[in-house]
């Protein structure tokens, strides 16, 4: 079975996402304990998206992410690099504009987006810093960066018991409910190679946006980056 390195080759992660399309939304529901479910609804929530606006979901694979936008009328462009992904996301729902896009060379005209958000793929682009910057140029001026990842606990114990769950317990679960436990091995090492929030933030400032700031979910196993562009 297919997995991606740390070295996040976009051709082997793009391979591992679509081994992993037909059971992908099952399978983040179960290793998370049905956390997943809360960290969207927060994400959706904070980026407080109006009627009239327009969102680009860049990772959006399946589509689950970019639901609640379509569901409220909203427009929302569920945009992802696997193929397989978005095959899925297609035959689930017709309805949504799924586009083929890589994070570090989107095929969208400058400023085309009210919001640019992000959902757990982040941490799997080669180059984070190249497609923050692709983030801003298709966003309007005053438009918002949303991007929702994995992240670092704030309380060492708390982080302690995380990252032997992570690389312990993710991989046997991922075994029975997946059609790739292999990709979760390389998913619990992302995570736990990610920068903590801080970083991240400076990361994203140094890409160029404005105001940036974090909120912590689930004690930091997760963090919500917000932005604007000037």
């Amino acid at each position: 079975m297919s997995r991606a390195q740390l070295d996040k080759k976009p051709v082997d992660v793009a391979s591992m996402f679509d081994t992993v399309a037909e059971k992908y939304d099952v399978t983040n529901d179960v290793l998370s304990l049905g956390q997943d479910r809360l960290w969207r609804r927060a994400v959706v929530k904070a980026v407080d998206a109006k009627p009239g606006e327009r969102i680009l979901d860049i990772a959006a694979g399946t589509g689950t992410s970019s639901e609640p936008w379509a569901d409220r009328e909203i427009e929302v462009v569920p945009a992802d690099f696997s193929l397989g992904m978005l095959r899925v996301g297609r035959r689930r729902r017709p309805d949504m504009a799924f586009t083929a896009a890589d994070a570090m060379r989107l095929p969208f005209a400058d400023e085309s987006f009210d919001v640019v958000t992000m959902s757990f793929g982040l941490r799997n682009v080669a180059d984070t810093d190249l497609a923050l910057r692709e983030f801003l140029r298709v966003t309007r001026p005053g438009g918002r960066l949303l991007v929702c990842e994995f992240s670092q606990p704030v309380n060492a114990l708390f982080r302690t018991v995380y990252t032997n769950y992570l690389m312990r317990a993710l991989p046997p679960v991922a075994r029975r409910t997946s059609s790739n436990p292999e990709s979760y091995v390389y998913l619990a090492e992302s995570i736990r190679a990610w920068p903590p929030q801080g970083e991240l933030a400076r990361v994203i400032e140094s890409a160029g946006w404005q105001q940036v700031g974090w909120t912590n979910l689930t004690g930091g196993v997760v963090a919500l980056h917000h932005a604007t562009k000037r």
